[in-house]
């Protein structure tokens, strides 16, 4: 039987972590303000959407592909320690950003190779170059399963997926309201501060999980004894 506590929980967890996932100045969001602050709400709120949509799909494939694998016996272990490192080498890597962030090599060739011509393709193929925006819903999703936040069924794994949707779409369009408004043309000083804001919120998040892998060990532990 389908418990909708668990459903409401598997879709906050997802639409949390779309948000906060979204927020971290990049080459989607930088898109959406130099275009939207030249071509109006639209046009951003297109880019907003399929970079959505990219990154749902891409959602989907960490749960349906990856994250059972990643949640049993010593992967399950290895993969909660390794995404231990994984938020704080990221959390660093941002809070320590000198410049603002442009397209990778890779995000380039990926868009040179599709040549997007509508907003909406643009967005979706930013986040297609991105390889590791799927590393990173890999690592969520088996933590998100270990922790119990999102159940291994189809209807809780929905539930979160659906819930990512919500989540990035939000982000996306309220960034496209501002820029419509005339707030798109932000400094680069204002920007470094969200993408240091961003690396902080990672280091809390890795700091959380470092302390849960500790508290696990300790039970573990004290079971043995």
């Amino acid at each position: 039987m389908i418990d909708p506590a668990q459903l409401i929980v598997s879709g906050l967890t997802g639409l949390l972590s779309g948000m906060i996932l979204s927020i971290p100045v990049g080459p989607v969001n930088l898109t959406i303000m130099n275009e939207g602050s030249k071509k109006g709400f639209y046009h951003a709120l297109m880019i907003g959407f399929g970079a959505s949509l990219m990154e749902t799909i891409y959602c989907a494939l960490a749960f349906t592909g990856f994250a059972s694998f990643f949640s049993h016996g010593l992967v399950k272990a290895a993969m909660e320690v390794s995404s231990f490192f994984f938020l704080m080498i990221l959390g660093i890597k941002f809070l320590t950003a000198k410049s603002v962030p442009t397209a990778t090599i890779v995000e380039e060739r990926v868009e040179g190779t599709f040549k997007p011509h509508s907003a909406f393709m643009r967005g979706f193929v930013r986040v297609l170059g991105n390889p590791g925006v799927l590393l990173f819903w890999i690592i969520l999703a088996a933590n998100f399963i270990s922790r119990e936040w999102v159940m291994p069924t189809l209807q809780s794994k929905s539930a979160c997926i659906l819930g990512v949707a919500l989540g990035t779409s939000v982000w996306f369009t309220t960034l496209s309201i501002l820029v419509g408004k005339g707030y798109g043309r932000l400094k680069d000083s204002t920007l470094l501060k969200m993408e240091r804001g961003s690396g902080v919120v990672l280091l809390v998040f890795g700091l959380v999980h470092g302390g849960r892998i500790i508290i696990d060990l300790a039970h573990a532990q004290h079971k043995l004894l």
